[in-house]
């Protein structure tokens, strides 16, 4: 699998993260350039951007529009670019193909290094057998293309927002059997560590279990906390929505037990984005400090008697 160098670094970073430290502009702010240089001036090696719709990404003349002012604001600074793919979209159809096309030109037109897709957000059902193979052999044309750009193509996990069915994506497994599949090495796994531990939980396991057998395809992180599936009230759980699974937490806000994650986080090469919503973000150092601190944590060792 694709997994890109860390090439960026920033003296106030954490040598544990070693320029693989990033930031995303939350979906519908407009990645201007005081706000990157600020995620740079924090410490941050990389920011995720999301794309715009697929009615603009199906517009080649749109589609340039956009990303020529994305490009610019980006030129500004010296950090790496993931472009996150609209939620909505999908592969397998000729109108969700001819959008992630669009997607994939306007990923190297602002230099990108990544894209990150839902792929096999489907239930595990009989209906979705079709949808899941046209998707697949899509995403192998894609991946051919994605090749000839220098775009990574990496398939995220997910999880149910609120309590309900999961997808089939939310087995990383899964997406690492159909980026296997294709063999392509521009196709990776984008590990969402905040989906996982609610998948993970959901199943009465532990975090670094459910995902240990994955790191091989993995070629980007997504960093957040969360409460897991939340079967019953937590009193730590103040301020934030009673039911809502998918939180988007700075890291230790939640209950992701990121001692045992820690030593796959460091060890890895691939970039750790940050993904903290709105409504419980702080400044942008504080944020860094928080993923240098879930980053830096060890199991506790039993006392010597």
């Amino acid at each position: 699998m694709a997994v890109a160098e860390a090439k960026r670094s920033a003296p106030a970073e954490p040598e544990a993260l070693a320029g693989r430290a990033g930031l995303t502009v939350p979906q519908e702010w407009w990645a201007s350039a005081p706000l990157l240089k600020s995620f740079e001036a924090a410490g941050f090696g990389w920011t995720q951007i999301h794309a715009p719709p697929p009615s603009v990404l199906a517009d080649p003349r749109a589609a340039t529009r956009h990303s020529a002012a994305l490009a610019e604001s980006l030129s500004t600074t010296s950090l790496g670019c993931v472009l996150h793919a609209p939620g909505g979209l999908r592969a397998g159809s000729r109108q969700g193909d001819r959008a992630f096309d669009g997607l994939l030109s306007y990923a190297a037109e602002i230099g990108a290094e990544f894209v990150v897709y839902h792929a096999c957000a489907l239930p595990d059902a009989a209906q979705s057998e079709d949808a899941l193979l046209f998707e697949a052999r899509s995403l192998a044309a894609l991946a051919d293309r994605a090749e000839r750009l220098d775009v990574t193509i990496a398939i995220e996990n997910l999880a149910p927002v609120y309590p309900g069915p999961e997808s089939l994506s939310a087995n990383p497994m899964v997406l690492r059997g159909l980026a296997h599949r294709i063999g392509s090495e521009r196709m990776g796994v984008c590990l969402d560590v905040g989906h996982a531990h609610i998948s993970a939980d959901a199943r009465h396991t532990q975090v670094d279990v459910f995902t240990e057998n994955v790191l091989d395809a993995v070629c980007l992180f997504h960093v957040h906390d969360n409460f897991g599936v939340r079967e019953r009230p937590n009193g730590e759980a103040k301020g934030v929505d009673p039911l809502r699974l998918d939180l988007h937490l700075p890291p230790g806000r939640g209950t992701l037990p990121w001692e045992r994650l820690a030593l796959h986080l460091e060890r890895h090469a691939a970039p750790l984005i940050l993904e903290v919503h709105p409504p419980h973000r702080p400044r942008a150092p504080e944020l860094l400090a928080s993923l240098e601190g879930a980053v830096r944590q060890r199991p506790a060792q039993p006392a010597k008697t």
